[in-house]
């Protein structure tokens, strides 16, 4: 972290407590007194700093406290900033409970901005031109053919996957915290199967149960290989891809983290190509079989990652109770549905997945 600044600091203080603050003391909790300015050059995050301040001629004693980095959700700052945000309103709704003073944010040039006003929190982004990728797809099943842009989109797809797979990270224990969340996230499989309401006559709590015990015991299989742990999208579905001239695209709303497991986008990107199959014919054929078999085929030609056929069967399960949902697709056609949930538990039965094969597991299971 960047030094702090005591006259940044000093200066924090005072337009928190509205009148000119001035630091008299500094020092981690239970540890012998220090200089300031020492106390600040030697602090890491996690360690909780007593700071002793006058402010028009009061004194007055803060603890400012951080979280530190590491493993248990604490990784990216995002986590760490949503405890301390969490933090700074539940203190204070817990009788006896020591009181939060503030919730503030360091920057990179050393200085302290309080965030203890705000009420949500908002990201404002640039505008990108052009049509959801979706589009394309919905055109395609209304009237059954394919351009041949629609392969080179397809193509392209692939092709930028590759490449953003391709920048590798070393953290063991991050991709262990993906894959576990894969099964646990509110977002991920566990949020899904909760998310089915009871007294449905098409998948019911011991079929839901099923999966998601066969997909703990896809993860025990899956945690250990680290070494695949790489840059990734999080959310790789036609709603976030704007197409605009030929294969010009951008894309939008990176989810769940900046690394993980490539199988996570492939997956959310594939079950959309099987997704419009079953509406347009009821099976994995057609123009949409033909854009399956492209992206498969160019993504495995440009990264060479066959192991990808090995791991990739729980984020297709994930994806696939996505798209069967009764919350997101509230009208979808039954015999869709009930392809897609058999398919959800037929890949988990599937050791290596074999992308030509995939038509053959929307049968219902055995």
């Amino acid at each position: 972290m960047s030094e702090i600044s005591i006259t940044a600091l000093q200066r924090y203080l005072s337009e928190l407590f509205k009148g000119d603050a001035t630091i008299t003391g500094i020092r981690a909790l239970g540890a012998a007194g220090r200089k300031a300015e020492d106390a600040l050059k030697k602090y890491g995050y996690g360690t909780p700093l007593r700071i002793d301040f006058t402010v028009e001629g009061e004194q007055r004693t803060v603890v400012f406290n951080t979280v530190k980095p590491g493993g248990f959700g604490h990784e990216r700052m995002a986590d760490r900033a949503a405890i301390l945000l969490w933090q700074a309103r539940s203190f204070n709704t817990l009788p006896r409970h020591v009181r939060a003073l503030d919730v503030g944010a360091l920057t990179r040039d050393g200085s302290a901005k309080t965030l203890g006003d705000c009420l949500e929190l908002f990201l404002l982004t640039e505008l990108a031109e052009g049509a959801e990728y979706h589009r394309d797809l919905d055109r395609i099943r209304d009237v059954g053919a394919l351009a041949a842009l629609d392969l080179r989109r397809c193509r392209a797809l692939a092709e930028y996957l590759a490449e953003v797979h391709a920048v590798k990270h070393d953290d063991p224990g991050l991709y262990e915290r993906r894959i576990r969340e894969l099964i646990g996230h509110n977002e991920c499989i566990l949020g899904l199967t909760d998310s089915y309401p009871p007294g449905l006559d098409y998948i019911g709590p011991l079929q839901l149960a099923w999966i998601e015990k066969r997909c703990i015991d896809w993860r025990w299989r899956i945690k250990p290989l680290t070494h695949r742990l790489s840059q990734v999208h999080g959310d790789f579905h036609p709603w976030n891809i704007l197409f605009r001239e030929e294969v010009d695209f951008t894309v939008l709303d990176r989810s769940r983290g900046e690394w993980g497991e490539p199988a996570d986008d492939v997956a959310a990107m594939a079950i959309n190509y099987l997704f419009y199959a079953l509406q347009h014919r009821g099976a994995l054929d057609g123009p949409f079989r033909t854009l399956w078999d492209a992206f498969f085929d160019g993504y495995l030609t440009a990264t060479g990652d066959h192991e990808l056929l090995q791991v990739i069967q729980p984020f297709l399960c994930w994806r696939a109770l996505v798209v069967a949902s009764p919350v997101w697709y509230s009208d979808l056609d039954l015999n869709v549905r009930t392809s897609l949930l058999n398919f959800a538990r037929n890949i988990l039965e599937t050791p290596l997945f074999d992308p030509a094969h995939a038509g053959d597991l929307l049968e219902a299971p055995a």
